[in-house]
């Protein structure tokens, strides 16, 4: 190896609220070669993103460094004033962020965002940035992809966002790429094919990539070295046959050690039907002219038959854009759709507004992005209570002690629900997510990807806690996921989903033995 295209010496970052100073990451060195992929993989909070943040500057004003260095191209980055570091960010280095619907604005097209990069940086007319756009849009395989330009991203699935994402820190050709989790919101499927994707394009344009991970396998198959960090200190650093292959720490060997396990919670089959749906869609009209008249209809949705009984778990299964979310909406009656609802003996197709509010406290929703769902501006204390107002559910006293109870039933601290979302990792803003919908005590919960976010050793946690809430509670989930592994592990009855249809459905075991589908075969391939 020759000289390292960035060095990272002794770096410390602080983050100072009030009185109080939390050490997120302490005296981590790393050096990076041109043309390689380094993997930093950890649990969540153990100081990955912190680190791959302070690259280009993007800490909040809380942070500080009280030691270190950021060398890239014999500047030290942490010393450069705001109009240098511009040049660089998204220019030289590119980043992927891990929360596409939060870094992505929603008030412009997907056109707009990714065109605006084009034009301060390369200062491209717009009819070339336009071709660029369709380019890069083509490149990270969003269909349709002429069509999806004046697409907003709440009007994407989870994974197509961030294949926005990708795309945008991939319009300058940057010399390094930061990829913060970017494969989380995908299904197997198509996580192989965008790695594939992303090492091609490093082979093509001698591009060095820092990938940020909690999925091992994705290691395994990319990356050159592998820096393993914890509590914010980085405590082995190989290539990866040596680590994964001789790992010499503690922690290391935990880290590969961990599968989702496990088998679904017992559910007694005299148990009554407790959510039931026959032939629900969910169509979204495509308007075409000044009338804007409908020409067709996008069918997220398209008649599909349901039942679960209570303290079972369903899991919806199927590649991004299959319209796994939507279903989960519809049933909430978030999203406006056609067919037959039920929810324990009341229909819900045809009821207002007023008469459903009611049953919201017994229907729940933790979604896929906890950092786009939780208020920023709003401590955990305020995201957990604020449906305990609503529904005017005792009096505030209470809602202190129901609160405190919610957050150590997710296992996070009660004392720091006076902290702000942002102050918290990836899988801590998930167990808040939890806790938010848990101290309503529903019935029905919605999982929408409730683990894509958190490495596998906290996945394994928030299983474990799941399955500990269901037996005490006798919840009842829709579990929508692309991670086959801890569908097997939860969900008694899959239904498998794509373009909008119920392709196949069954038991668990039955599907994962003996699938039917070819389409059921791809995605178990992939998986396993």
């Amino acid at each position: 190896m020759s000289i390292p295209i960035l060095n990272i010496k002794n770096l410390s970052v602080d983050f100072k609220q009030g009185t109080r100073v939390t050490k997120a990451v302490r005296n981590v060195s790393i050096d990076l070669y041109k043309g390689e992929t380094l993997a930093l993989v950890g649990e969540s909070g153990s100081g990955k993103s912190v680190t791959a943040h302070s690259i280009l500057k993007l800490l909040p004003f809380s942070a500080s460094h009280p030691n270190g260095e950021i060398i890239f191209d014999g500047e030290n980055l942490l010393q450069l004033d705001d109009s240098k570091i511009r040049k660089i960010r998204g220019n030289r280095i590119g980043m992927i962020f891990q929360e596409p619907m939060s870094s992505l604005n929603p008030l412009h097209t997907i056109e707009k965002q990714i065109k605006e990069v084009l034009f301060v940086h390369q200062g491209l007319r717009h009819k070339q940035a336009k071709e660029r756009v369709v380019e890069l849009l083509e490149m990270v395989e969003i269909q349709n992809a002429k069509k999806r330009l004046g697409a907003f991203p709440h009007e994407l699935s989870g994974g197509q966002r961030q294949r926005v994402m990708i795309a945008m820190a991939l319009a300058n050709n940057p010399e390094i790429l930061i990829a913060d989790e970017p494969t989380t919101a995908l299904d197997v499927t198509v996580q192989s094919q965008v790695l594939k994707l992303l090492g091609q394009i490093q082979q093509e344009f001698k591009m060095t990539i820092i990938l940020i991970t909690h999925d091992l396998g994705i290691v395994s198959n990319i990356a050159n070295r592998v820096s393993v960090m914890t509590q914010g200190q980085i405590i082995e650093t190989g290539k990866i046959e040596s680590v994964f292959g001789k790992p010499k720490h503690s922690y290391t060997k935990k880290l590969l050690e961990s599968e989702p396990g496990g088998k679904p919670v017992p559910v007694s089959i005299s148990e009554k039907k407790l959510v039931k749906t026959k032939n629900l869609k969910v169509w979204f009209p495509i308007q075409k002219g000044i009338l804007k008249r409908t020409v067709d209809n996008v069918k997220a949705v398209d008649g599909v038959s349901l039942q679960i009984r209570k303290g079972q778990c369903l899991g919806i299964v199927g590649e991004s854009g299959s319209g796994k979310t939507t279903l989960g909406l519809a049933l909430l009656k978030i999203i406006k759709s056609e067919g037959e609802i039920e929810f324990g003996d009341i229909s819900i197709n045809n009821i207002n507004h007023k008469q459903l509010t009611p049953l919201r406290k017994s229907m729940q929703i933790v979604f896929q992005d906890p950092f786009g769902s939780l208020s920023p501006r709003m401590t955990v204390e305020q995201i957990v209570s604020e449906g305990l107002e609503i529904h005017n559910i005792n009096n505030e006293k209470d809602h202190k002690k129901q609160i405190i109870k919610a957050l150590k039933e997710v296992d996070l601290d009660p004392d720091l629900r006076h902290r702000y979302p942002h102050e918290f990792s990836g899988g801590q803003r998930q167990r808040i997510a939890i806790a938010r919908a848990l101290v309503l005590k529903p019935s029905f919960l919605v999982l929408d990807e409730p683990t894509s976010s958190l490495d596998r050793t906290v996945q394994s946690q928030v299983l474990d806690l799941l399955r500990n809430l269901q037996t005490k509670y006798n919840l009842t989930y829709l579990f929508i996921s692309h991670d086959l592994k801890i569908i097997q592990a939860l969900c008694h009855e899959i239904i498998v989903m794509k373009n909008g249809i119920a392709i196949e459905a069954g038991p668990s075991e039955k599907i994962f033995k003996q699938p039917k589908n070819p389409y059921t075969k791809s995605l178990l391939e992939a998986a396993f």
